[in-house]
């Protein structure tokens, strides 16, 4: 589907530099991607935590929580992956606009798809964070069931299992969180962000 002629961009007068002046600290994109049960949404919430302690504005957009309403029409094949992460993309690039750090935890299996939502922005906006977990771990933390699931036919296409996981080539963070406890991975976080000069030290 192609954009008609009619729909043209308007330019505001309140732009993102002056939110984010107002916020006290830069636009960025968190992106979490990993294996289900790899602890994306429990960091995420974790690094949100401090983050609003600290002042900041931010939010936390999860993957479960999307499919319940903007993507409530997509499946889990290929192409419908595709889409869900094209919207989300879309969606954040909005957020980034308003000056707020979002956090998204999407499983987001696909390199391309998460390639594709980073050209959307600055090289320096969008954070790729990789929590690499061993799928034997993650299918020891399901407490939903869902591998078992899979595992046994009930769940198609699901990833790790029956439909592939393409780890990040060259993410800004990667995060063992197998090894390192929640309270580290969050401070890992923290400090990328304040090193890229997001939020002040």
């Amino acid at each position: 589907m192609t954009t008609s002629n009619n729909v043209v961009w308007h330019h505001a007068t309140v732009t993102r530099s002056r939110r984010e002046q107002m916020n006290g600290h830069k636009g960025a994109i968190l992106w979490f991607t990993g294996l289900s049960g790899a602890g994306k949404s429990t960091i995420a919430h974790a690094v949100e935590e401090q983050l609003h302690q600290s002042g900041c504005r931010t939010f936390v957009l999860d993957g479960d929580n999307v499919r319940h309403g903007l993507c409530e029409d997509l499946g889990f094949s290929p192409e419908d992956r595709t889409e869900n992460i094209r919207r989300i993309g879309e969606m954040v690039k909005l957020f980034l606009e308003a000056g707020i750090i979002v956090l998204t935890a999407f499983i987001s299996p696909i390199r391309h798809d998460r390639e594709r939502v980073r050209s959307l922005v600055r090289t320096d906006d969008f954070i790729e964070i990789y929590c690499r977990c061993p799928l034997g771990v993650c299918e020891d933390r399901d407490v939903k069931g869902l591998y078992h699931q899979a595992r046994l036919g009930k769940i198609k296409e699901f990833t790790g299992i029956s439909s592939p996981y393409e780890a990040p080539e060259k993410p800004e963070l990667i995060l063992d969180t197998n090894v390192w406890p929640l309270d580290e991975c969050a401070s890992k976080v923290m400090a990328l962000l304040s090193q890229r000069g997001i939020i002040r030290k």
